[in-house]
């Protein structure tokens, strides 16, 4: 689960200043405010980690990805080649990570890891994209047990060095070649050869893939729901970048068992997801069945709120096959997963918005097997009614939908010139918020007053004689 993030000079943002996650982390923002931008730079980390070519730097995307960045110059701040990209994020570990130094046998352990870099173009006649240090701090109750990374030599800007912190390297004799990292974020296997007690490398940047290959992405606009789906018994990673793979996913699942607490009876997958659906107001019931015991297409049946008949996906409202995907996605990706979700309230009422924070405060509370799922969700939004049920629930403290301060973490994005802003909102144990940025969802204020006054001129007006 990350518990801290920070960027520098990434597409608007000059500095966010460090950014605490929880495991419920939700963005709201004018549009064009950089909201997506974070999301946008892990995934593209993300996408750089699944690329099969070492020698790529960074991976910015292409039409197969979720997301699509292009140059180094279209996400550098500014457009500037000469800014420097760089960032930093903390992350908890689901097992402490042990390193033994082989000759002395001392051993350092630590239960989250601090990863810090820097990337730029260098060689301004022939420019080329290359990093120019990265770092990994071993951490136990947030102070450094040790530290290990790579940087430029300072004699020669083509040459790698590797610097350790509360660590003695030991080098190799005869040892006498270049070292340099692998992508951004890996030490090259010169390395362990370089150094007599430096394998150890290489577990944190098995750590450092662990945490990329946790996130998942669904965006904004789902895929429509169709009358006949096709499943030959696969099971996906996920639901896919548009909720494509849904029912496959669903269909998938059947086996696995859930409840939404320590107390709750665990009940089969898509019973729970139909669960949800009904939480939701959307749904009388739901279920998903193959159209014959001979085919392997499946069908999509539902009865909505007050109706006696079974009607197809397509025949009710575009808003149950749009929160559809995003349901299976928070209940069907594994434990310790970190799911980043775009305008999950597209196409609900506002009623069904505010049930939204519900079921997500029931995601990271959830259980499979008796255990705790630890799903982290960071979430961008527009909705107010969401913000305010989740205000109410921390209000209420102890309740069926019981969530701390300290799990949920609310910023608000805007624009000042042409660099991002990030507020952090500022709830205390009352669900108050004591920051309330002017604007936040529009003047609404502005608006009742105003409409007071010209109905109170329109009623005069009417009762005056022509």
């Amino acid at each position: 689960m990350l518990t801290r993030l920070q960027l520098k000079n990434f597409k608007g943002w000059k500095d966010t200043k460090p950014v605490r996650m929880a495991p419920l982390t939700v963005f709201f923002g004018t549009n064009s405010s950089g909201k997506s931008s974070i999301e946008q730079f892990l995934l593209m980390l993300k996408q750089t980690v699944d690329s099969s070519d070492r020698k790529m730097v960074l991976f910015p995307g292409d039409a197969n990805t979720p997301v699509n960045l292009g140059s180094f110059e279209d996400l550098i701040f500014g457009r500037n080649l000469k800014n420097q990209l760089a960032f930093n994020f903390t992350w908890g570990l689901s097992e402490p990570l042990v390193v033994k130094d082989p000759i002395t046998k001392n051993t350092r352990t630590g239960n989250s890891i601090q990863f810090e870099a820097e990337i730029g173009m260098r060689n301004q006649k022939h420019p080329k994209l290359a990093v120019n240090c990265f770092k990994y701090h071993l951490r136990e109750s947030d102070a450094d047990q040790m530290s290990i990374g790579i940087g430029r030599s300072a004699a020669l800007d083509t040459h790698y060095e590797l610097a350790a912190e509360n660590y003695e390297l030991k080098h190799q004799n005869g040892a006498n070649f270049p070292i340099s990292p692998t992508k951004f974020y890996k030490f090259g296997d010169s390395v362990s050869a370089y150094y007599r007690n430096a394998d150890f490398v290489k577990d944190f940047s098995l750590e450092f893939e662990r945490l990329m290959r946790s996130i998942r992405y669904l965006g904004p606009l789902r895929n429509k729901g169709e009358r006949l789906y096709n499943w030959s018994g696969s099971e996906p990673e996920s639901v896919g970048y548009s909720g494509e793979h849904t029912i496959s996913a669903l269909l998938a699942a059947a086996d696995r068992k859930l409840n939404s607490g320590p107390n709750k009876r665990r009940r089969p997958f898509q019973e729970f997801i139909a669960e949800k659906l009904q939480k939701l107001e959307l749904i009388e019931s739901f279920k998903v069945a193959p159209i014959s015991n001979k085919r392997k297409e499946y069908e999509v049946k539902i009865k909505t709120p007050g109706s006696s008949f079974w009607v197809d996906l397509p025949d009710v409202g575009f808003g149950i096959s749009q929160i559809l995907p995003v349901l299976v996605e928070c209940y069907y990706a594994p434990p310790r997963s970190i799911l980043f979700i775009e305008q999950p309230e597209l196409h609900l009422h506002p009623r069904a918005q505010a049930h939204l924070a519900d079921l997500f405060i029931d995601v990271i509370t959830s259980r499979e097997n008796g255990l705790e799922r630890n799903v982290q969700l960071i979430i961008e939004t527009h909705s107010e009614h969401f913000l305010l049920r989740l205000q109410r629930r921390i209000a209420e403290a102890k309740s069926d939908y019981d969530i701390k301060q300290e799990q949920v973490a609310l910023y608000f994005a805007h624009t000042t010139g042409n660099q991002s802003r990030l507020i952090p909102l500022e709830v205390d144990a009352f669900g108050e918020i004591s920051n309330w940025p002017e604007n936040f969802f529009g003047d609404s204020m502005s608006d009742v007053f105003e409409k007071a006054k010209a109905a109170s001129v329109r009623r005069q007006q009417l009762k005056e004689p022509k």
